[in-house]
C-alpha cells in the first residue's frame, strides 16, 4: 500500500515523550522504514549537538531570526521549551497533506497541542512515549552523554510536568523494550494510513462493487 499511487490524503504523525524516553530512536527507524513518511524539519534556537545537520535534524537560526518568523504567521506551532524555542514550518506541512504525502513530528506536548488544534482531527493521529521508570529515564540521559550533568537534571524536573500530558494523545506507548515499542508504534502508523476519510479512492471502489452483477 505504500508504493501506491491511489490519491490519499496525508498524515501528520505527532510523536512527543520527555526527553530520552525514545522518541527521536523510534521516529529515525519508523521514517527509515516507510519512504512516504517525511520527518518536519524544525526550526529553532538552540546550537545543533553532535552529528546533527542543518536542514537535516533541524534549521538553526537565532532567536532574531526565530521571532520574525513568527510575527511573519510562518509556523504552525511554536513554544519554548528547555530555554529554547523550537517552530514547525506551515506551508511544507499543508503542501504535503494536499499532495497524500505523510510527516512525522518528532515535537514536545506544546507542539502537538497546537498542530491539532489547527487540523482535522482526521488529519493527526497523536502518540506519546512513557518511560518504565524515572530511574530508567535518568539512566538513558547520562549514557547517550549529549548534555551535562546540570542539563540532564533539568530535564528529569520537567519529564513529570511533560508526563502529565499524556492523556492528550490518541495512542500511549511504554518504551521498556524498543523493538516492542516500535511495533506498536509501525502498528499505529499503518492503522492510521488506512482510515476510511484518508483513503477517498476506495468510494469508487465500493461504488463500482456495488454495481456488480452476482
Amino acid at each position: 500500500m505504500l508504493n501506491d499511487h491511489r490519491p490519499r490524503r496525508g498524515l501528520l504523525l505527532a510523536i512527543s515523550s520527555p526527553s530520552g524516553a525514545g522518541k527521536t530512536s523510534l521516529s529515525r527507524r519508523l521514517l527509515a522504514d516507510h519512504p512516504d513518511l517525511d520527518l518536519s524539519v524544525s526550526y529553532t534556537t538552540r546550537g545543533p549537538r553532535s552529528r546533527e545537520l542543518e536542514g537535516r535534524e533541524y534549521h538553526f537560526v537565532d532567536r532574531a531570526h526565530f521571532m520574525d518568523l513568527v510575527n511573519e504567521g510562518a509556523f504552525l506551532e511554536w513554544a519554548e521549551v528547555h530555554d529554547n524555542c523550537y517552530g514547525t514550518p506551515r506551508q511544507p506541512v499543508m503542501d504535503a497533506l494536499q499532495a497524500g504525502r505523510d510527516v512525522l513530528f518528532d515535537i514536545d506536548w506544546q507542539g502537538a497541542r497546537q498542530i491539532a488544534a489547527q487540523v482535522s482531527p482526521n488529519d493527526i493521529a497523536r502518540v506519546f512515549i512513557l518511560p518504565p521508570s524515572i530511574a530508567d529515564l535518568r539512566r538513558r540521559l547520562y549514557a547517550r552523554g549529549q548534555d551535562e550533568a546540570e542539563v540532564i537534571e533539568y530535564r528529569l524536573t520537567r519529564a513529570k510536568d511533560e508526563i502529565a500530558h499524556w492523556n492528550e494523545y490518541d495512542h500511549v506507548i511504554v518504551n521498556e523494550d524498543f523493538d516492542q515499542a516500535y511495533a506498536e508504534l509501525a502498528h499505529i502508523y499503518h492503522a492510521a494510513r488506512a482510515t476510511r476519510l484518508r483513503n477517498p479512492w476506495l468510494n469508487p471502489l465500493v461504488a463500482s462493487l456495488l454495481e456488480e452483477e452476482i
